[in-house]
Formats: C-alpha cells, structure tokens, sequence
C-alpha cells in the first residue's frame, strides 16, 4: 500500500520535529520533506508533490496564508494549518481556510506547544481524510456541471400559512471560504435572519463572524443567549455552544446551551434544525461543505414539521462531499445548488 506523502512546514524546530514524528509513527504516512517558512514550503511543494501538506499560520519570509494562495494556485495539494488561538492565529486561520485551505487544527498551548501531542489522533485522521478528499476531487472533472437544479419535488408548501420565515446553514469542512461566497453576494436590505452553525472550535467562531461581517453587506455576528432574530442579521454558533431557535409571542429568539455534543459535535448542525421544526417557523435550511452527516435527521424533522424549503450544496464545489450527499440522500432535499449560486436560492426563498 503506498504512504501518504506529507510535508511539515514550521518555523519552530522543535514543532517540525514533533508533528514529523507523530505522522511517521501512523501506518501508511511519510513525512517526505520539512519546510522553515512559507516560501521554503512552496518551493518543496512544487519539488516533492506531497500528497498532503501542514502548515503553520504564522511564518517568516512568506507567511502560512501568502503560501497557501501560492500552493493552490498551482497544485490541488491539501493543505491543513495549524493555529494558535490567540486573535492574531484565529483571524490569519480564518483567511488561510478562505485562501484555498482544506482544514486547521488547534495548537493546544500556542505557537510552539510542548503538548502537541494532544492533538495526534485528529492530525492523524485530518491527513488521512485530506487525501481522500483530494482524490476524490480528481476525478470532478468527469462530472457533469450541473451548478442547480431542483430534485423535481419543490414544494406546494412553500406557499402555505406558516410563522416566521427564517434561514439555517449548516456547514463544517470548508465553511469559511463556501461562506465567504454566500455572504458577499447577499445584499443589505435583506429581510430574514440567518442563524449559521460551522463547526469549530472555542476562539474561532469570533473572528470568523467578524471576517465575514466585514465582506457581508448583512449584519453577522456571534449568538448571543436570549437574543431575538432580526431581519437581516446573521447569528453565528458560538465554538463550544449548540444553538436553538426558542419561541415566545414576540416571535423567535436565540438560545444557547452546553449539553453534550451530538455525533461529536458542539455546536450540531441537527441541533439547530431540530429546533427549528419544533417551533413555528418557515423554514429554509441549507447544508453546505463537510465531513460526516450532520443535518440529515435535522433536514427530515423541518420537512415532516411544515413549510420549509431544503437546499444542499452540489458534489462540483463542495470542499468535501460528506454532509451534503448525506443530506440528498434523505430524498427531502428540493435543490441541489452549487455555492455560487446559493446567495441567488437564498433571494429567491426571500
């Protein structure tokens, strides 16, 4: 069987040393190659074609986000960083994974993290998933570009009485560069709220709510506790936070909570969708790029409650074609939509 071929890229040796030796202790990974800075990574890359490749944030000479830009420009290579969670590591890991990054994974004590090895097992399972992401990704050019279309059961309901109209994304592996592109389309007149669940961890979801925010013409922001849902705002899960749609009788409120993580999630797409089809509302829930299959009991929950409309990202421009296919697969979905045109279904259910 022949070994995933990966290359480390760090400015710490010490941190080279250690993500080097946990990937070569896994069956079937080689470290092939060991980079300084960003611009020693891109030009190993370009030399060594590695299979997958991880990459520190935070780099001289050609910085962990500047390299990726330079990587994917030429190579599908995958490319997982890994962060601190000071801001500065979450804003630049934010930018990276909207510069073309396939994931990240969270320093546990900082840049240079002398308990690294707490995060084996994920880095593990994050090289392996990158590469069968990437060679599935390959093959994308055989598919037909059907960038939307309908499953051929849009919904009668759609049009029936219903409570307050409201917009759920669900999204995890990918999230923040297939958000980007929604959210910088949406105009900023827009006349529902949008509560978002990516999954991510505590420290993260700030800065993403604020990088999109500044792209996004729609107000978004992190969920509060008990806030209510406006008309063109955007809530955002908090890292470490399921959210829950609550309603009382001046409509529909936002609720926050710690219980356990549901397929090892928290926050869970399911969570939120589930919520939804317990109150009255009309729903629009719409399941993007991940790994896994959350949001597919959520999905069958809002179509068996009432009116709603349930939307899943294509095969073509999902980063992973995990949540998505899980979701088609429920046989509710109406519209299967490519990312760029999901701002457009989105003004459309408005």
């Amino acid at each position: 069987m022949e070994k995933i071929k990966v290359l480390v890229a760090d400015d710490s040796a010490f941190m080279r040393k250690m993500i080097s030796d946990m990937l070569n202790s896994a069956e079937g990974i080689e470290v092939v190659g060991s980079a300084r800075n960003g611009e020693e990574a891109f030009s190993k890359a370009m030399d060594l074609n590695p299979d997958v490749i991880t990459m520190d944030v935070e780099m001289p000479v050609l910085t962990g986000i500047e390299a990726v830009k330079k990587i994917t420009a030429l190579k599908e290579i995958p490319i997982i960083m890994l962060s601190s969670t000071t801001k500065t590591g979450a804003d630049n890991t934010i930018l990276a994974m909207e510069a073309g990054a396939f994931d990240f994974i969270e320093k546990p004590s900082g840049a240079i993290s002398l308990d690294i090895e707490k995060v084996k097992v994920e880095l593990i399972l994050k090289v392996r998933s990158a590469l069968k992401n990437r060679k599935i990704g390959d093959s994308s050019a055989d598919r037909p570009s059907n960038h939307c279309f309908n499953t051929g059961k849009m919904i009668s309901t759609l049009h029936k009485p219903g409570g307050q109209k409201v917009i759920l994304i669900g999204v995890s592996t990918g999230g923040p560069k297939a958000l980007h592109h929604v959210f910088s389309k949406l105009p900023g007149n827009l006349t529902l709220p949008i509560v978002i669940v990516q999954h991510m961890p505590k420290g993260f979801t700030a800065s993403l709510a604020d990088r999109l925010d500044s792209i996004s013409k729609v107000k978004v922001k992190e969920a509060v506790d008990g806030e209510r849902l406006r008309a063109g705002t955007a809530y955002l899960a908090p890292g470490g936070y399921h959210v829950e749609l609550k309603q009382d009788r001046e409509g529909l409120a936002i609720s926050l909570n710690t219980s356990e993580p549901v397929r090892g999630h928290r926050p869970s797409v399911d969570v939120l969708f589930n919520s939804a089809s317990a109150v009255r509302c009309h729903a629009m829930a719409v399941v993007l790029t991940g790994m896994g299959s959350d949001g597919s009991s959520g999905i069958l929950a809002i179509k068996k409650a009432g009116p709603s409309l349930i939307i899943a990202e294509s095969e073509e421009s999902s980063v992973v074609y995990g949540m998505p296919k899980a979701a088609a697969a429920t046989g509710v979905v109406d519209q299967v939509v490519h990312i760029k045109d999901v701002a457009d279904s989105i003004l459309n259910f408005v």
